[in-house]
């Protein structure tokens, strides 16, 4: 009620609108003359740190992730309660999943690899497991696909592509860019999960695969939760990107604000999963960890 007053005051006066409300003046007024306490106080010198957090991260941080961000990037230690109640009254919210669409369209007449995962989204290292999955995203000029690549280890996108065909060569080409930033890192035995569309058992993937000595791993038709963390990325992308930047133009639009996404994802994006820290830092703390202990084996692009 003292806020709404002190907002209109200066065009109405305090009395009229004290008439109007039907409370009492000398009550605003009372209200208005007490000092500011220090706990308010505090809350708007953070307000602006909540707020810059926010925005930095494609304002897509619940409490839970911005109570966490606030701990790393400002050295702010709050309760998830406060953090909530800071951004009630900035007026901002995390960003929420909503269900998502099946693009799977399986091929009966190509073999199928055997599910090698069965549900077990685990690995030890990096380069142990990659899942892999597209999905699409409404343009003006027609439907974009995105597809990508995801190591299990860290949750790190090693390899991604957006194109305005669902075609082998969108996933190939992903592959591609995860082979490729996994240069100079052992591939051989690493297994490639995915579902059983048609560009997953195409002979280009499938001896692209076959160069690099990867395992095809390819789970149920029509069930989700065969491939349940590749279908996870796709839902963050989807919430985090997709749908709070549109409308998109074309592909190209997408592909743009993909790339700037997934630097942000994979460097500065805090994932529970990994004791929120970016994908990244997890992996170079793991390479730390090992350093000294055996050597490094090497692989080039054949």
């Amino acid at each position: 009620m003292t806020a709404f007053v002190v907002a209109r005051r200066d065009r109405w006066g305090v009395e009229p609108i004290c008439r109007a409300l039907q409370v009492a003046p000398s009550a605003v007024r009372a209200r208005l003359s007490r000092p500011v306490c220090a706990r308010q106080l505090a809350d708007e010198a953070l307000k602006p740190k909540v707020l810059e957090v926010f925005d930095a991260n494609y304002r897509v941080y619940g409490r839970r992730k911005m109570k966490a961000a606030l701990r790393r990037e400002h050295g702010v230690n709050l309760d998830k309660d406060r953090v909530a109640r800071l951004m009630r009254e900035l007026g901002i919210r995390g960003a929420t999943r909503s269900k998502s669409t099946i693009t799977t369209r399986p091929d009966k007449s190509s073999p199928r690899a055997p599910d090698l995962v069965r549900r077990q989204f685990h690995a030890d290292r990096p380069n142990q497991l990659w899942v892999c999955d597209f999905t699409y995203v409404p343009t003006w000029s027609g439907f974009a696909y995105t597809a990508f690549v995801t190591d299990v280890f860290s949750r790190k996108v090693v390899g991604w592509r957006t194109s305005s065909s669902m075609t082998a060569a969108l996933v190939t080409d992903a592959l591609d860019m995860a082979i490729f930033s996994r240069r100079l890192q052992l591939l051989h035995g690493v297994i490639a999960h995915s579902d059983a569309g048609s560009q997953y058992t195409s002979v280009a993937y499938t001896e692209r695969l076959a160069e690099i000595h990867a395992l095809p791993s390819i789970g149920s038709i029509g069930d989700s939760y065969d491939n349940a963390m590749a279908e996870s990325v796709n839902a963050l992308y989807k919430t985090e990107l997709i749908r709070r930047r549109g409308p998109w133009r074309h592909a190209e639009h997408v592909e743009l604000e993909t790339l700037a996404y997934i630097d942000w994802f994979n460097n500065r994006r805090l994932h529970s999963e990994l004791g929120d820290i970016p994908p990244d830092e997890f992996e170079a703390t793991y390479y730390a960890a090992r350093k000294g202990q055996q050597p490094v084996t090497t692989t080039t692009r054949t």
